[in-house]
């Protein structure tokens, strides 16, 4: 296994940087999950890992040594790609021997290793199969086993299941995830499916624009993000985000005006008058109730039924010269199509998150 220490990486294509100063320390067998948008930067810094790409400055430690100009056999890395990569003219018992052929291995320990690996990942019966005759999950698991074979120090994953269909994707997380209880090696994998972060990883470290804007626990994350966009990222459906500006301030905090109704905002203290800020709060938060209590009515445009759980599609009153509000709520069980009625809603104060309006930073919610 491998402890893997990024220092001040950076990463410049001509003159454009594109990976801004990524310092990180990845632990011993941890499930380390690279998320966010597409263009953000994550797959770039894993190529960097993998040395597929080479790095512009700073420093790639993996166990205490540089590795900024070994090859990814000298790293002891084994990647998994997004389009499986596997040679259509070979068995799936020849793709998973191949590496092993190349670096000279007896015939017998290839043998043992990739009869090993297809126990593990219950392909036996797949070993004298093409690539063409695998459907999307056993083409996967095939991926897996050509580097589990070669007994690497880091599994590295990019973006592996977004060629499966739904139902897939859910099978594989789990088995991905029992794989590494099994095998326990440091693991990092990159995603845009923050689903697949918060199921998967021991840690999560969200880019954003080439830089990480917060790394930490999965629940650490979605409880106390740094910033809106963590917030707005993390959670589906998505938070929802409300612009207001602070009216008043009183011995306990501020109060936010919200076109009719009133926000308590203990964490913001005195002297805030005119502030601005986003009021965030999680579709699962919001209680309905008969009254209003601070947050203005909404308009449910419509309903999506799920069986176990209701969205509420729903709509606030803007500002005055702006336009309404999107928000969703969620709810568990079925009910009834609310479309076109007024709800009330009720939000506790310790489930409401505030970032400042300029730069997006949330205001501690102590």
């Amino acid at each position: 296994m491998a402890v893997v220490e990024l220092r001040d990486i950076r990463k410049s294509y001509g003159g454009h940087e594109v990976i801004h100063g990524v310092t990180l320390d990845i632990a011993e067998g941890e499930f380390l999950v690279f998320v966010g948008p597409s263009g953000c930067g994550k797959s770039t810094m894993l190529r960097m890992i993998a040395g597929l790409e080479d790095i512009t400055s700073g420093q790639l430690l993996i166990n205490g040594a540089v590795m900024n100009e070994a090859t990814p056999v000298q790293r002891g890395v084994a990647m998994v790609f997004q389009n499986y990569a596997l040679y259509p003219n070979m068995t799936v018992f020849q793709n998973m021997a191949f590496g092993l052929e190349q670096q000279r291995m007896p015939r017998s320990e290839i043998a043992a290793r990739v009869t090993e690996a297809a126990r593990t990942l219950k392909i036996e019966h797949l070993l004298d199969r093409r690539p063409r005759q695998l459907s999307g999950g056993q083409s996967q698991r095939v991926a897996i086993g050509r580097c589990i074979v070669r007994n690497p120090r880091i599994f590295l994953f990019d973006e592996p299941l977004s060629n499966l269909d739904a139902e897939l994707r859910v099978h594989m997380r789990i088995e991905i995830a029992s794989l590494h209880k099994r095998i326990g090696r440091t693991t990092i994998y990159v995603t845009h499916d923050q689903v697949e972060a918060m199921t998967l990883a021991d840690k999560i470290v969200v880019f954003h624009e080439g830089s990480v804007v917060q790394a930490g626990s999965p629940l650490e994350l979605y409880n106390r993000p740094v910033n809106k966009f963590v917030a707005g990222f993390l959670g589906s459906p998505k938070m929802n985000f409300i612009d207001a500006n602070v009216e008043e301030t009183v011995s306990g905090g501020a109060i936010a005006h919200l076109g009719g109704g009133k926000v308590a905002l203990p964490s913001i203290k005195e002297n805030s008058v005119g502030r601005g800020v986003v009021l965030g709060f999680r579709p699962e938060d919001v209680e309905l109730r008969e009254a209003a209590d601070g947050i203005p009515s909404a308009t449910v445009l419509f309903s999506e039924q799920l069986g176990s759980e209701t969205f509420l599609h729903c709509e606030l009153p803007g500002r005055p010269t702006a336009d309404p509000i999107r928000i969703i709520l969620k709810r568990p069980g079925q009910i009834k199509d609310k479309a076109g009625q007024r709800v009330n809603l009720s939000i506790a104060p310790e489930r409401l998150y505030c970032f400042d309006a300029e730069t997006g930073l949330a205001i501690d919610r102590r």
